[in-house]
């Protein structure tokens, strides 16, 4: 009759999870205001008449991010 030995496996404990340091909070600054889309928009038509008496090539989308650009340095 052969015999087998049983092969006894050890696993480290792990540390309770009281144990371990608690997760540091996130920090949340306040961030500069959004200007409101009716600002935005006069700023970036504005943006766009001068663009354009200027003979420059441009988007709207460019001169939408522009406005909002601008009005977010000017608020601070």
């Amino acid at each position: 009759m052969k015999t087998t030995e049983s092969k006894k496996t050890t696993t480290k404990a792990t540390k309770a999870t009281s144990e371990r340091p608690a997760a540091k909070p996130k920090r949340v600054t306040a961030g500069k205001p959004e200007p409101d889309e009716e600002a935005v928009r006069r700023k970036a038509h504005e943006i766009y008449n001068e663009r354009i008496s200027r003979g420059e090539s441009g988007t709207p989308e460019e001169d939408w991010y522009k406005a909002q650009k601008t009005l977010k340095k000017s608020k601070k």
